[in-house]
């Protein structure tokens, strides 16, 4: 703890208490800012194949090309939204260690007690992590475009090749 319980005065407790709820708040916050952020990707990863279907049904535009921009598209999202997710597992796991500091000097440390029986992240049968399920969420969306990719690359390359 940053500052000694006696030097600080007699409202130690009260702030310090204030300042947990407030913690405590702000690391809920963080993860339903998280799940706002997965439904954003998804949303966009979405609408990235609803505007293929479009581009590819109105039929004025190279389909190939059209397929490697939008599967590239798809891709470097699928890629900035492992990114976020690990940047918000970083950060919540960061307020966590200063709750859990927090709850040093608190009368029952829920969180600490939560986490020991729940085998502190360690043991798969009390509780699987979100963030081992999530991360690989968006290099399962990925698939779609992955493919989407390597099936414009043959149909460019198909030609070229039979060409010779």
């Amino acid at each position: 703890m940053s500052v000694d319980k006696n030097k600080y005065g007699e409202k130690f407790n009260e702030h310090l208490l204030e300042q947990y709820k407030l913690y405590v708040e702000m690391a809920d916050r963080i993860s339903e800012r998280r799940m706002q952020t997965n439904k954003f990707y998804i949303s966009l990863l979405s609408g990235l194949l609803a505007l293929l279907s479009i581009l590819v049904s109105v039929g004025k535009f190279n389909q190939t090309v059209i397929f490697i921009i939008v599967s590239l598209l798809g891709i470097a999202l699928c890629i900035l939204w492992h990114i976020n997710i690990r940047s918000y597992k970083q950060l919540n796991s960061g307020k966590f260690k200063v709750i859990h500091e927090m709850e040093q000097y608190l009368p029952f440390p829920c969180y600490d007690k939560e986490w020991e029986l729940l085998g502190e992240g360690k043991e798969k049968s009390k509780y699987l992590q979100l963030t081992r399920v999530e991360k690989y969420i968006p290099f399962i969306l990925a698939i779609p475009y992955i493919f989407l990719f390597f099936y414009a690359l043959v149909s460019l390359l198909i030609p070229l090749i039979w060409k010779k």
